[in-house]
């Protein structure tokens, strides 16, 4: 597959395009191309790279909690000190009220979309190659954040936070109150207050995915194209500025839905 990819740009493309699947029904590998429901389909490579990332995230931090020291840190301390300073930051600065949830949530998210975003630095061939070799497995993606389905299921969770807090900070009918008296207070417009609210509302997690789906996929696919189209001397010239730019895209991002995530439910929480 990969020696063959310039007499085959096309077929290497796609390859590199297409998931590790497994049918939930059947129970087995879904062949590459293969008809099957989408919606009894797992991308078992988006999984497994997002545990293996979301682990050495909580493995890295919990070591360094526990040794951590007043005397002079190392720099692995410090780079953590800086993370958490950084975030504090962000959140007082962004959340009006208190609440224990949203600095470790947005630790979370930034840390872990950055580590999935990071994965799109790796050359793409690599981790491919490998697992074709060991494993025999034939196709397989290893950057969580260019799957649609990860990034939803991410802006999902955010969702069902920010209607948790909107129905505990302002009730069941004060919530319901502000998607019928606003923007317009009048009972003639309740409906149409309904619907706009309502669609402000849905559209909130669909475009935090998304926006953060398009960004890493259409990343993903300039260094799959460069190593698909350009012979192997050239393309270092493109994927190595392209991989530099791409860095401030990678943190833009996790910081983005971070920031957002903060925004949404800091509106949540507020009484009215």
């Amino acid at each position: 597959m990969f020696l063959q990819k310039l007499s085959d740009p096309h077929k290497y493309i796609s390859h590199h395009l297409s998931h590790l699947q497994i049918d939930l029904i059947n129970f087995n590998i879904v062949q590459p191309g293969s008809v099957s429901s989408y919606f009894w389909i797992l991308n078992l490579d988006s999984i497994l790279f997002s545990f293996i990332l979301g682990f050495i995230f909580l493995t890295v931090f919990y070591i360094v909690s526990k040794k951590v020291t007043t005397d002079i840190p190392n720099k692995l301390q410090v780079s953590v000190e800086l993370i958490f300073e950084f975030i504090s930051s962000n959140v007082s600065n962004m959340f009006q009220g208190k609440n224990k949830l949203i600095a470790p949530l947005s630790l979370t998210i930034f840390i872990w979309i950055f580590l999935m975003n990071l994965m799109d630095l790796i050359p793409v061939d690599f981790i491919p190659i490998f697992f074709e070799k060991i494993f025999h497995v034939s196709v397989i993606r290893i950057v969580p954040s260019t799957d649609v389905n990860i990034t939803l299921s991410m802006s999902l969770c955010v969702f069902i936070l920010i209607l948790f807090y909107s129905i505990k900070i302002k009730g069941i009918f004060g919530f319901f109150k502000e998607l019928t008296l606003q923007p317009f207070n009048h009972p003639v417009f309740f409906i149409f207050n309904f619907l706009l609210e309502f669609i402000s509302l849905l559209s909130k997690p669909i475009s935090l995915g998304l926006r953060l789906f398009g960004n890493m996929y259409s990343g993903e696919m300039v260094f799959i194209l460069i190593g698909g189209l350009l012979p192997w001397w050239l393309q270092f010239f493109l994927s190595v500025p392209w991989a530099i730019f791409h860095i401030l895209i990678i943190f833009l991002q996790a910081f983005i839905f971070m920031v957002l995530t903060i925004v949404y439910l800091s509106i949540a929480s507020q009484s009215h």
